[in-house]
């Protein structure tokens, strides 16, 4: 394991990391964080699994780079496309990656009907298919790929006209078949939550998982003596989309100020400060 003061690398097909990153400063705040969101490239949804490999691969050599001691992959289809290639390239470093909220939703429904929303490439990944299997034998999952969500939270708009009409088109005929839960399979989604409940109302839970893999980064950091004791942990902040336009959303999403840098993608595997 590094030392401790070493960062923890976060990484996102844009800004729905922050949910991730958010619940791990809440859990950890003395831990010193770089956090990129390839705005370059978001959103992965609709890309091949082949690309997204690519991605995750060059931006974990980034993250190496900047001495990460532990990696978490705060995005469901990079996670769906890349952990396990991951895993298999750097066998050397630790990953925690997101995986569908399935078997708490599965455990606790009382309809045994569940709705979960996701991009399409998580429901095509066979992280999903396991999930699926493992958990929801007994259970009825309904899905929707809410198409063009990420793009309305990459632009800041949780709560406008066209956010909710894309919400509304995906659990209104959930709710008519009686479900009782919603998995957020995409980390951008936890920031919509407050709209989302206004339209499901107060007798549907809706799961947020981000407070999940935080709990899991500070496990395997404390298993490994990889906690960073110390106080006063820092937040570095990285993109290849337009830095100004991050640096604006983080009030909004993160609840915190600073600033983001640019880089630059030489092909599709390797990222370089221009």
């Amino acid at each position: 394991m590094p030392d401790s003061t070493n960062p923890i690398g976060v990484f996102d097909s844009g800004v729905g990391g922050l949910s991730v990153l958010r619940a791990m400063r809440a859990l950890m705040p003395s831990e010193n964080i770089v956090f990129f969101g390839d705005q370059a490239h978001v959103p992965y949804g609709p890309r091949e699994m082949s690309q997204i490999r690519d991605f995750s691969a060059g931006i974990t050599r980034f993250l190496l780079d900047e001495g990460a001691k532990l990696i978490v992959v705060a995005c469901n289809t990079a996670s769906a496309a890349a952990l396990t290639h991951l895993r298999e390239t750097f066998p050397q470093v630790k990953f925690v990656g997101m995986e569908p909220a399935v078997k708490p939703a599965a455990e606790t429904t009382r309809t045994g009907v569940v709705g979960v929303l996701a991009t399409p490439t998580t429901f095509q990944g066979a992280l999903y298919a396991s999930v699926v299997e493992r958990f929801a034998g007994e259970v009825t999952l309904l899905t929707n790929t809410c198409d063009g969500l990420v793009q309305q939270i990459e632009r800041g708009d949780l709560d406008g006209a066209r956010t909710r009409e894309i919400l509304e088109s995906a659990l209104h005929p959930m709710l008519e078949k009686n479900i009782d839960t919603v998995v957020l399979a995409c980390t951008h989604f936890p920031f919509v939550i407050p709209l989302i409940e206004q339209i499901v109302g107060r007798d549907v839970r809706v799961i947020d998982p981000a407070p999940s893999v935080a709990k899991q980064a500070q496990r395997l950091l404390d298993a490994g003596g990889g906690l960073n004791l110390s106080a006063g942990g820092k937040v570095q902040m990285f993109t290849s989309g337009e830095a100004a336009k991050v640096e604006s959303l983080l009030p909004k999403l993160l609840g915190e100020t600073g600033a983001v840098s640019r880089l630059e993608w030489d092909g599709e595997t390797r990222l370089f400060r221009p």
